[in-house]
């Protein structure tokens, strides 16, 4: 699927000359994204700003990782078609219905928007992942720096959206021999994970022995998307932070950094790169 983008009339300056020209740009619009129960109850629990595009993969994804929906407890996801939705905004608005009641968890207490900056900021701390996550075991990846080293030109390659507007993340998913397995663009990075892991959860495919590479830093909530989806390995070509560190390293992730052309830091986990 081609990732949208938007068409726009720009003036590119150069030393003292301007040209007027055609250019496209990341598009980027809310999507609100509402569950319901068996019993008939409806709530909304986020407004994600987000790249049109693989949105029920969005929201099976994003649910995933709060703790909302595991996978096989999603009976049906389509558009929203309830008569207080606009025909206009019907696409934006993603309907998730359950096979079970609505659980009653903290990130479903309040409405709350999520940017395509910061993720779901403030909605999960490490004491509620200590709830709902266990530790990952070890031994079910190894991978050489060799095929580390690799990665980030297969998924720069991979980033058709990213090469028309300069504005978007991405976030692909390798194989232990370093096969590109799936990647999802978006101009939020959460966003392109939660694509990637409803991907998996809609699709049943299991992520254990795989790796989640992406194209900016290591945030607190990638690494919590990542360990909820049972992924070992994350790597970012930026910096991570302190908490995402932290995180990995209670958790039993391997959290790599910084990994551009030969090189990178390995912030924990490094008993899984075979050196």
């Amino acid at each position: 699927m081609t990732t949208p983008t938007t068409r726009a009339q720009i003036t590119v300056l150069s030393g003292k000359t301007a040209r007027d020209r055609r250019d496209h740009l990341a598009t980027e619009e809310p999507m609100e994204i509402r569950v319901t129960s068996p019993g008939g109850e409806r709530r909304t629990v986020a407004i994600t700003m987000r790249t049109p595009g693989h949105d029920f993969e969005l929201a099976a994804g994003f649910l995933h990782g709060e703790g909302v929906a595991g996978r096989g407890e999603i009976r049906a996801i389509g558009y929203c078609t309830d008569e207080d939705v606009p025909t206009e905004a019907r696409y934006n608005t993603v309907t998730v219905a359950l096979d079970r009641p609505i659980p009653d968890l903290p990130a479903l207490d309040r409405h709350f928007v999520t940017s395509s900056a910061c993720g779901v900021c403030g909605s999960a701390s490490l004491d509620a992942l200590r709830d709902r996550c266990r530790p990952l075991p070890q031994g079910e990846l190894s991978i050489t720096p060799e095929i580390l080293y690799g990665m980030p030109h297969r998924l720069r390659e991979a980033q058709g959206g990213f090469g028309k507007t300069g504005g978007l993340h991405a976030a692909g998913l390798f194989s232990a021999d370093g096969a590109l397995v799936a990647l999802r663009e978006d101009v939020g990075r959460h966003n392109a994970v939660d694509k990637l892991v409803g991907w998996a959860s809609l699709t049943g495919a299991d992520l254990a022995g795989h790796v989640l590479m992406v194209s900016g830093r290591a945030s607190y909530e990638i690494m919590q998307k990542a360990l909820a989806a049972g992924i070992p390995m994350v790597c970012a070509v930026s910096a991570p932070s302190s908490l995402a560190v932290e995180l990995a390293r209670e958790f039993g992730m391997t959290l790599v950094g910084f990994l551009r052309e030969e090189r990178c830091n390995v912030y924990a986990g490094r008993e899984r790169i075979a050196l």
